[in-house]
């Protein structure tokens, strides 16, 4: 079940959080992953570790905000693998904290230019050879707040909501081609990312609670989890879902 044999992926942000643990579960289960990481020491690691567990990944330095740098991404990926890219997971992505008083235009663009620009360049990109093949995954990561208004959150609710509308229209226009899109979205999940936050706080055990009370399973979520999800959009076992919003968020979003 959920086999990637075969398959070759184009995993962003992969070099460490939710998109390292993505890799790490389609390399398990049998993809070429495509390491697509603006840091490129951070996706060097994961690289390693993957082949070290006895898969297969290589490098790709990328920039998503980059158009340019997003084709020639896809392009090197469609050119090692004899026209083939199977799955993009559009990971990642930006956080900004503040309401619309105390976020500037600046703040806005950086995460629409990350978080869904990104998103709709490597969709263009690859696209093309996935309409030609007739098959295709693309897995859109969102999160509660592509749902859901967030408290302080403005432009990341903003952006995260674009990320669903992105997937339900091309979802619509893309289905009759073959080509599936999807949309996971998480909860709060422990990344390092989030681990460095508490570490700011005076009390990081308190605010630990804050962050965990809203779920009703009373954590929250690893990364591990959410690259579960992805293994199963990934795979043929999917086949007969496409548009979906598909949320791992313990509970947070029940009675809302």
């Amino acid at each position: 079940m959920f086999s990637l044999k075969g398959k070759t992926a184009v995993v962003t942000g992969s070099g460490s959080g939710i998109g390292a643990a993505i890799a790490d579960a389609f390399a398990q289960q049998g993809a070429l992953v495509y390491v697509a990481e603006r840091d490129e020491a951070s996706g060097q690691q994961t690289v390693a570790r993957i082949e070290k567990a006895g898969g297969a990944a290589r490098l790709a330095v990328l920039d998503v905000t980059q158009e340019s740098a997003c084709r020639e991404v896809i392009q090197r990926v469609l050119s090692e693998n004899n026209g083939r890219c199977d799955v993009l997971v559009n990971n990642a992505g930006v956080g900004h904290v503040g309401t619309i008083l105390n976020t500037e235009p600046a703040d806005l663009e950086r995460l629409w230019r990350v978080n869904v620009l990104g998103d709709y360049h490597l969709c263009r990109a690859v696209l093309p050879s996935m309409i030609e093949r007739k098959a295709g995954s693309i897995i859109n990561i969102g999160s509660i707040a592509s749902v859901m208004g967030m408290e302080s959150r403005f432009a990341y609710t903003i952006t995260k909501h674009a990320v669903l509308g992105l997937t339900r229209a091309m979802a619509m226009d893309l289905g009759s081609v073959g080509v599936r899109v999807n949309c996971i979205c998480p909860g709060r999940v422990q990344t390092p990312f989030v681990e460095a936050r508490l570490r700011e706080y005076p009390d990081p055990q308190e605010y630990l609670k804050q962050l965990v009370a809203p779920h009703t399973l009373k954590r929250m979520a690893q990364p591990s989890e959410i690259a579960a999800a992805a293994v199963y959009f990934a795979s043929d076992e999917s086949s007969f879902v496409t548009g979906s919003a598909y949320l791992i968020d313990g509970g947070y979003t029940t009675g809302k």
